[in-house]
């Protein structure tokens, strides 16, 4: 496959094992994309992380807080995060084993291909494929990558298998308080027979690709019709990495944060001269 696997282990069945590799089932270039640019100078706009009554602030200084009371946080170092983060497990364990149409479709999350490595592989692969397709089951299991460990189903699609993970349980609201203003009594049953003559009428296979986006078709016909167009207006920034006023601005932050650490190191008198002998420099400061 042109993609690029993103876990790589084995799917497990009691004591068979089978090489396989993660793939995403999306594509993320589907989607037009916008940013955000400052029409005057045609640059993109960037956005700091501020503190009120404070302003720009390090990212350095930035933690992780879990808000446990109103205005009230528990801080957490990037290194305690990282202890508890769990290691990618090489098995995809199929533990359970549900009716296809079992699991309400609110649970299910992202999509993901599910592909043997090699020929050898694909032997066992294709056996469990046509044991879930025959038997109608879904198999459940855990798997753990890029730090967090998923609920997943695995089911066969066309020729291979989809692993799909799951909200857990917790992540899941209640339908109940939500729909329980609805009244729960007999609907008109020649209502319900003309609604279902209906569903019946239009039923038939599903067919992904008789159904379109037709804003982003709108949207990329606009784009095309104002690339073509002369008149169409258009801005040309300078390169962010060669912008002489952004390295004015990282310049003036990294004259500031040397100087509030020598303040910090030397006293006063000695901050003052300091001051001044930086002053005095031929030297380029390093700007990080």
């Amino acid at each position: 496959m042109a993609a690029r696997a993103i876990w790589k282990g084995q799917l497990r069945l009691s004591l068979v094992s089978i090489p396989v590799e993660l793939y995403s089932a999306k594509k993320s270039s589907a989607k037009i994309r916008f940013r955000q640019i400052h029409q005057p100078s045609g640059q993109p706009v960037k956005y700091e992380k501020v503190v009120k009554g404070i302003g720009p602030v390090d990212p350095e200084e930035i933690v992780k807080g879990y808000q446990y009371d109103e205005d009230n946080y528990l801080l957490l170092e990037p290194d305690e995060i990282e202890s508890i983060k769990l290691s990618s497990r090489k098995t995809l364990e199929l533990v359970q084993f549900v009716g296809a149409c079992e699991i309400p479709p609110i649970y299910f999350d992202k999509p993901y291909y599910l592909f043997p490595t090699d020929n050898l592989a694909e032997d066992a692969y294709r056996v469990v494929r046509d044991a879930l397709r025959k038997t109608e089951k879904i198999g459940l299991g855990q798997i753990s990558f890029r730090g967090r460990e998923y609920l997943v189903a695995i089911k066969p699609c066309g020729d291979g298998l989809l692993m799909e993970t799951l909200h857990y349980a917790e992540e899941v609201r209640d339908a109940d308080p939500v729909f329980s203003s609805i009244e729960d009594k007999p609907v008109d049953k020649e209502l319900l027979e003309v609604a279902q003559a209906l569903i019946d009428k239009k039923t038939s296979a599903f067919k992904p690709d008789a159904y379109s986006d037709n804003y982003q078709q709108a949207m990329q016909e606009l784009i095309d019709k104002k690339l073509k167009s002369k008149k169409s207006s258009r801005v040309s920034g300078v390169n962010e990495s060669a912008d002489p006023e952004d390295k004015v601005i990282d310049l003036m932050a990294a004259l500031k944060k040397s100087l509030k650490g020598a303040s910090a190191r030397g006293a006063s008198s000695g901050s003052k001269s300091a001051g001044k002998s930086a002053g005095k420099s031929t030297s380029k400061p390093k700007v990080s």
